[in-house]
């Protein structure tokens, strides 16, 4: 996980995908008092998300008198950077990185530079596509590999040149991978910015479903710069010096006040996911008219051509049109293959080792639960798992695996073999590399039991409970029914009291003086539902709580810097309540279309809000359910196998996972229904109260769309 940011100056955009154009006006000159974040800005809203190592550098291009463009790089060792340099004769480029560091064995500082002077901010990580070592850092593999892309100028459109030459050995042409194709073979979460020195294009992106958050300020009448940022930096320095008269004991604004936030609302918005490249162009080879957008001979500092690109893998372009082959059972009676597993698919699948070639190949030994068919059978009752529910629970096992050994390898080839910590009373804790976020609810008792299959039981898993209404609330009772649950399918950390329920109690006035950092860390959504889900993140991230000890309760705080949240599963397995009503009015195409919807808004609606708020605490989450192998796995499975809404609520919703739970042991939570983070921890209800004066006035409010009144014209 990193902090991410860029701030381009001096360069004037081109290219249809522009919202705003300045007029080509000879007289026209870039200004320098552009209203918005300064790079210092970048600097320190980025360094929670990478609390490990902070550093800065500036590309600065120009045409030369050869009129050829000449480009010079500096790190914030070498230079101050300002804001506007000789009048903007120069194109700048300024990038920033904050890491945390996961992955490889010496300690690797953003922005990377390599010998072709390519300029590299990375914020992400790879699950498959590049092979990455034991003892390496994936940023630095990314890196590498596209230091070897083709930097031909014939991948970009403004160019009349369409035939490329430059990887052309042995009379074969375009034998060669663009950047475009590089970044479509990535597996697994990511965001970067990338300068390309040859072709002196800037690259920047984000994965195809949105899981890192990358924020998007562009060139506007009040700002022509471009930003991206990981995280929005407050405007108007509302962490530093806000008034304190705008600190309310409850979630209220004065009017006086709203300016600060909807000038920072404005600002900001989230970067569609997409590979996107700003190509800066030789003003001796600029054409006079660039499909619709005049230019002239004018010449301010730098022109560059913005476009996108499309994703260049034929499963990611599946994951992005999120079709199903078999929707309605009615249209599919041929459809009759036994789906019932025999005992072979059990042995082989349901009782859950890993198996040896996998184990080797990671450079260690994971270990689950002794190998044990009768214990299995126990777990699934006389009724065998169908073949869906063995392919679901496989690729969700893998998931959870790839997202916990590169950890595991990496802290024992740094020698990090003591598990255990020693505490302020001298006592010793088990270390734990990974935190759930859990509710007791079906998703996170899913990933708990898998992830116990992954981690040596001398390992703590640290399960992250949060409430607003301390013992009483929803979560935190079925979070104390869940690990009583768990204990009794993994009695190895039973009896090492290894699963560790960590208890966040917070109310809205204990955590008023936070508000301005938490509306900068959910901007740009902007309602109560998205302060409300934010703030429940925020502090759950945080693993600050306590720990029930008998009767005793002991102030504990997770050093998890992994958190393992659910994300996914509502909006593919039909978890929601909206799916029921689509379902009961169009049947199950109506009920595919609206979870296609889910889906492809999960970027801008749930990913980098939350992506954002988890990260604050210089902790990376990483979301099983949305693996690229577990997405296709779900869209290859009938829909009526993943859900079945004939059937009632808690039953029928999510059936594959319930399933998939049953099948891991975890009846009690089989039939528990869908309940959102902000209801079961009750900051809904405790916002209602404060905001709209109670629930009932709330509902009829629509408080859940409602725009925080801050915000509100």
């Amino acid at each position: 996980m990193c902090g991410i940011g860029l701030i381009v100056s001096g360069l004037k955009l081109i290219g249809p995908l522009l919202k705003y154009s300045i007029v080509a006006d000879p007289s026209y000159k870039l200004p320098c008092n552009d209203s918005g974040p300064t790079i210092n800005d970048l600097i320190k809203a980025l360094g929670n998300r990478g609390p490990d190592f902070t550093s800065s550098a500036a590309v600065y291009v120009q045409t030369s008198e050869s009129d050829k463009l000449d480009s010079v790089i500096l790190s914030n060792r070498d230079c101050h950077i300002s804001r506007c340099d000789d009048e903007g004769s120069f194109a700048v480029l300024q990038f920033v990185g904050a890491s945390l560091q996961l992955r490889g064995i010496c300690p690797v500082f953003q922005p990377l530079q390599d010998i072709h002077n390519n300029l590299l901010v990375y914020n992400g990580e790879v699950f498959g596509g590049l092979s990455v070592g034991l003892e390496e850092n994936d940023a630095e593999k990314v890196m590498l590999a596209l230091q070897n892309c083709c930097s031909c100028p014939c991948h970009t459109h403004h160019e009349t040149v369409r035939n490329c030459f430059c990887g052309s050995e042995g009379g074969f042409v375009n034998n060669h991978v663009t950047v475009a194709e590089l970044l479509s073979r990535i597996r697994g979460p990511w965001a970067l910015i990338y300068w390309q020195e040859k072709s002196k294009t800037l690259w920047f992106g984000r994965d195809i479903l949105g899981r890192r958050s990358l924020l998007v300020h562009w060139p506007s009448q009040e700002d022509t710069r471009l930003l991206l940022s990981s995280v929005a930096p407050s405007l108007g320095r509302l962490d530093d010096s806000m008034p304190e008269d705008m600190i309310c004991d409850a979630w209220e604004f004065k009017k006086e006040n709203m300016a600060y936030y909807s000038d920072m609302f404005g600002y900001w918005e989230e970067l569609p996911c997409a590979i996107y490249s700003i190509t800066i162009l030789d003003e001796m080879k600029m054409p006079n008219k660039i499909e619709g957008a005049y230019v002239g001979h004018h010449f301010y500092a730098s022109l560059g051509w913005l476009e996108k690109h499309d994703w260049k893998d034929s499963d990611l372009n599946k994951i992005l049109i999120w079709k199903r082959q078999l929707i309605s059972p009615e249209k599919h009676d041929s459809y009759k293959e036994s789906q019932e597993g025999n005992s072979s698919n059990m042995n082989a699948v349901g009782n859950w080792t890993v198996d040896s070639s996998t184990a080797h190949a990671h450079g260690h030994q994971v270990l689950g639960r002794p190998n044990d068919s009768q214990t299995c059978m126990q777990f699934v009752g006389s009724k065998l798992p169908t073949k869906s529910v063995l392919h679901v629970l496989a690729a969700l096992k893998k998931s959870v695996e790839r997202r916990l050994c590169n950890i595991l390898c990496n802290w024992e080839i740094m020698g990090k073999t003591n598990r255990l910590r020693s505490r302020k009373d001298g006592e010793l804790d088990a270390i734990s590399p990974v935190a759930i976020l859990f509710s007791g609810g079906l998703d996170s008792m899913i990933l708990a039991a898998l992830a116990d299959q992954c981690l040596h039981p001398d390992y703590a898993i640290d399960l992250l409970n949060v409430s607003f209404e301390g013992s009483t609330s929803p979560d935190r009772m079925s979070a104390l029914v869940g690990v009583e649950e768990l204990s009794k399918i993994s009695p190895l950390r039973r009896y090492s009291l290894l699963w560790r329920l960590i208890k966040m109690d917070g109310t809205l006035s204990s955590i008023s003086k936070m508000r301005p950092h938490l509306l900068s860390l959910v901007c740009p959504s902007n309602t109560y539902m998205d302060l409300n889900i934010g703030t429940a993140l925020w502090l759950a991230a945080s693993g600050d709580g306590w720990l029930e000890e008998g009767t005793c309760h002991r102030p504990y705080r997770s050093e998890a810097r992994i958190l393992l949240v659910g994300t996914g599963a509502d909006e593919q397995c039909a978890g929601y309540s909206r799916h029921r009503t689509k379902f009961k009015l169009g049947g199950w195409e109506a009920l595919q279309n609206e979870m296609r919807l889910d889906m492809q808004r999960l970027w801008t609606r749930n990913l980098g809000r939350d992506d954002r708020c988890i990260a604050d605490h210089g902790k990376e989450a990483r979301f099983p359910y949305l693996d690229e192998d577990v997405i296709l796995t779900l869209l290859e499975t009938p829909l009526w196998e993943i859900a079945d809404l004939k059937e009632q609520a808690g039953q029928g919703d999510k059936k594959i996972l319930r399933e998939v739970a049953f099948y891991l042991g975890l009846k009690g939570v089989v039939s528990l229904p869908k309940r959102a983070i902000q209801f079961g921890s009750r900051i809904s209800r405790e916002s209602n109260k404060s905001n709209f004066g109670s629930n009932r006035a709330a509902n009829q409010a629509s408080a859940g769309s409602t725009v925080l009144h801050c915000l509100a014209k």
